[in-house]
């Protein structure tokens, strides 16, 4: 439909219908519907919106749920859409109307006064495959899981002569003798045997699913983020949750605080009076927190340098936990690294480069706004090159080279 004039479209996703509600740059609601959720129904909202060049934005709530399809046409089309969040239900004012189309009311509103401006993930690329495959493996782990343990449970009350055949067995060994196990002529002994032998094959069923999973996955890893399998400690799981958390389009994050915000690894301020501190972000993506969380564990266990800078802070009267929260954050930082050039291998001996001149610019005495306005850069810019987040060989090279004339000045003038 023309409106002749620029237009603010939200939709409200649900299952089987949509709702959407277009207004003008103003505010004034020009057209509202009921869309099924289809390929049909989408078009018939691009119709109803009007032209994709007269159309401001279009805000959407579960972008990456009910709406992925309608997300995915709609930018197809040229439209553009932003992510509105579903507010909480203590934040709606009492009284207000609360339907599929005063959402979308709402929702399009948010848009046109700028509250929604996060960009959706992209939904169409190689990580939506990966997360496809860790939902499959999720499962497989779960029911395996569930499976040993209805195992054991049985074990419990099973007659004396096989709670001792198996007593103190490991599931690997006890599943194995179990799926060999043929039934008995007893009627009550061989339902126990028949009960234990199903359980048992079904969690070795489940147990290859997850690693042919988990196997599907790693390749997917290697082939588009081997820097993210390059970081100490970083398993295919944690990279995995890492890159499902950012989507196939991780320059939508604007900034490593947005990164670190959204694995809920930036620090909260937690003072009072005279105790200054921080602590653990409990928001963010759980999924990638615990990934991060995961690493910074086993470097812990692992990683010697790690170790000594846990005892330097031990020593500074830091907790455990609060040296985990430093350890996250320094890894949220090193991963978002990886993250904006995943398929840059040499990323590592880069940032040891650019963390050895930064070691020697304070060691010169020099700044980061010297060398800006030689190298003809903002300030922020040197940060970025010195913290490995802008990879750049040449003014890398120009860095080092300005570098080394401060300390061959300062060798002649002594």
């Amino acid at each position: 439909m023309d409106w002749n004039g620029c237009v603010v479209a939200g939709i409200d996703t649900h299952k089987g219908a949509h709702a959407l509600c277009v207004l003008d740059s103003v505010g004034r609601i020009l057209s509202e519907g009921i869309f099924p959720a289809d390929a049909a129904g989408y078009d018939a909202i691009a119709q109803a919106i009007g032209r994709p060049d007269d159309c401001m934005v279009i805000g959407m709530e579960g972008t990456g749920s009910y709406g992925a399809g309608a997300k995915r046409r709609l930018q197809e089309l040229g439209y553009e859409v932003v992510e509105v969040v579903r507010p909480k239900r203590e934040k709606r004012r009492l009284g207000d109307v609360k339907n599929d189309l005063a959402d979308a009311e709402r929702a399009a509103r948010d848009a046109l006064a700028g509250k929604a401006s996060g960009k959706p993930k992209a939904g169409n690329g190689w990580v939506e495959s990966l997360r496809f495959r860790m939902v499959a493996r999720e499962v497989a782990v779960r029911t395996s899981t569930s499976a040993a343990n209805s195992i054991h449970a049985l074990m419990v009350t099973a007659p004396n002569p096989i709670r001792e055949r198996y007593a103190g067995m490991k599931i690997n060994k006890m599943v194995e003798s179990l799926s060999r196990r043929r039934p008995t002529f007893d009627e009550c002994e061989a339902a126990i045997w028949e009960s234990l032998r199903s359980l048992a094959l079904l969690w070795r069923e489940a147990k290859k699913r997850a690693a042919e999973q988990e196997a599907s996955m790693r390749i997917l890893l290697q082939r588009n983020a081997p820097a993210l399998l390059d970081m100490y400690c970083c398993g295919t799981i944690s990279a995995a949750q890492l890159v499902i958390a950012v989507g196939d389009n991780p320059q939508r994050l604007k900034s490593e605080s947005a990164f670190a915000s959204l694995c809920g690894a930036s620090p909260i301020e937690a003072s009072s009076g005279k105790i200054k501190r921080h602590r653990l972000n409990r928001g963010g993506n759980r999924q990638a927190n615990r990934a991060l969380h995961t690493i910074a564990r086993q470097r812990m266990l692992r990683d010697r340098q790690t170790k000594t800078y846990i005892e330097k802070r031990k020593r500074e009267g830091k907790t455990r936990r609060e040296i985990e929260r430093c350890l996250v954050r320094y890894i949220a930082r090193e991963a978002y690294r990886a993250l904006m050039h995943p398929l840059d291998t040499n990323w590592y001996g880069y940032c040891d480069i650019a963390d050895s001149l930064k070691k020697k610019r304070i060691q010169l005495g020099a700044t980061q706004r010297e060398a800006a306005v030689v190298m003809g850069v903002v300030s922020a810019r040197i940060s970025e090159l010195e913290r490995g987040v802008l990879i750049d060989e040449n003014m890398l090279m120009q860095y080092r080279d300005w570098l080394e004339n401060i300390a061959a000045e300062k060798r002649w003038k002594n």
